[in-house]
């Protein structure tokens, strides 16, 4: 037609988000508005699914300049056509890069725009899961009213993101459930307690917690979580749980405060993570074994932050479970003993070093740790949990000492004036009767 442009489509390729290209495209097209008169085209509606038509705008009357919107039709008009479905019984119209809970209506015809790509389609569908029916029948409509373009496709939701074409063409339309949706349990309400108790007329406690502060709470529950889980009832767990998931909507709040991420970025952020680091689930890659699984996890890890080296294991975990994560990672490399045999072995050389430390007075400190360090890796290469082990054999002994202090108590006598031998007396009667039970 003659028509001299300019085209946006490069930005997608230099910028890292549609955040960041969109802002690009807003600030390009605001600054050749200062200039001269210019026409932003877009294919379709303007003001639909169009978020640089809204930065726009908002520039433009900041800054004191005039907009004209000439309306098109847009891909929902062909949508509804290719359906088909009248918008006037009512629609839900969710954003697949931007999916909020507080729109979710299940009873209503739901459409999901900007479902760009398989990654998206696997996070709308974690998503949806929460509210509707796994196998709740959906239409995929891609490149609607396009001629020679359109491709549709009826499955049931589990599925969304199992299909090849889907792109920057493809929308998703969930018809109304015929039965009673699948409850959500929203974390919500306990955000908006958190923040009201860091409000102005909230908690003088809670409103002076800051990141560092909360640490402590948020380790002593977790080591909680651990204790309602060796108790065995459902009910402890589920109390702790909930106490271990304040700490964490606590957190986000106060960074919600400053503008650094709420809560919601949270959850955004872990389920794009579990997506991407699970391509054997959400994708095509194929795995033979959980081994093969755990390999992956660390590539992508890797590839994902581009800084990290061997060294880059949590330095405040409990030191067992600090030098398990460091033996598995070396594994995972390729770096272990054949089996547990070389690896006892390891422990009685570490034994002989300690005996020639101590002798030497000089570096016990250094050969205890190798020590340790040794019966850790023999721990995992038979399977067990040195952490669990370790707590388990502590828990053992605050028995058999508590057996003493009671039979010391029987017999009247002071548990520091028992001699050594009449505590291992008791101490084998604890073992045997441990034993019996």
């Amino acid at each position: 037609m003659g028509l001299t442009f300019s085209s946006f489509d490069h930005f997608y390729e230099e910028e890292e988000t549609f955040a960041a290209v969109y802002e690009r495209i807003a600030a390009t097209v605001l600054a050749e508005a200062r200039r001269q008169p210019v026409v932003y085209a877009v294919p379709g509606h303007p003001l639909v699914a169009e978020e640089p038509t809204r930065l726009i705008m908002a520039g433009a009357a900041a800054e004191g300049l005039t907009v004209a919107v000439k309306p098109a039709m847009s891909f929902l008009d062909a949508l509804y056509a290719a359906l088909p479905l009248d918008p006037a019984e009512g629609v839900v119209l969710l954003d697949g890069q931007n999916l909020d809970p507080r729109l979710v209506c299940p009873h209503f015809p739901t459409v999901v725009m900007q479902v760009y790509s398989r990654l998206v389609a696997a996070e709308a569908k974690l998503f949806l899961m929460d509210f509707y029916p796994d196998s709740h029948l959906i239409t995929v409509m891609r490149a609607a009213g396009v001629p020679g373009e359109e491709k549709r496709a009826d499955i049931p939701l589990f599925e969304l993101d199992r299909l090849p074409w889907i792109d920057h063409l493809t929308t998703v339309y969930l018809p109304p459930t015929p039965r009673k949706p699948k409850p959500s349990y929203s974390v919500a309400p306990l955000v908006r307690i958190l923040a009201r108790l860091r409000g102005v007329e909230g908690c003088p406690w809670d409103k002076k917690q800051t990141h560092e502060s909360l640490k402590r709470f948020l380790l002593e529950e977790t080591y909680e979580v651990l204790e309602a889980i060796d108790s065995g009832k459902p009910y402890n767990l589920c109390e702790e749980l909930g106490d271990l998931l304040l700490q964490i909507v606590f957190h986000a709040q106060i960074a919600a405060e400053t503008g650094k991420f709420d809560f919601a970025d949270v959850i955004r952020a872990i389920t794009k993570k579990m997506v991407y680091r699970h391509p054997h689930v959400f994708s095509t890659q194929q795995v033979k074994d959980s081994l093969e699984v755990l390999t992956n996890w660390e590539r992508l890890k890797k590839k994902e932050r581009s800084g990290v080296t061997f060294g880059s294991v949590t330095r405040s975990l409990p030191a067992l479970l600090y030098a398990t994560n460091v033996q598995e990672k070396a594994s995972r490399l390729g770096f272990d003993w054949e089996d547990w045999r070389g690896a006892m072995e390891k422990v009685l050389e570490e034994v002989n070093e300690i005996k020639r430390a101590v002798e030497a007075g000089k570096g016990v400190s250094s050969e205890i740790g190798d020590l340790l360090f040794a019966v850790v890796n023999v721990a995992r290469l038979l399977g067990v949990d040195a952490e669990e082990a370790l707590r388990q054999s502590t828990d053992k002994f605050i028995r058999r000492m508590e057996y003493i202090e009671s039979r010391a108590k029987e017999e009247g006598v002071d548990l520091r004036d028992l001699s050594l031998r009449q505590m291992d007396i008791w101490w084998e009667e604890a073992k045997r009767g441990e034993a019996k039970g």
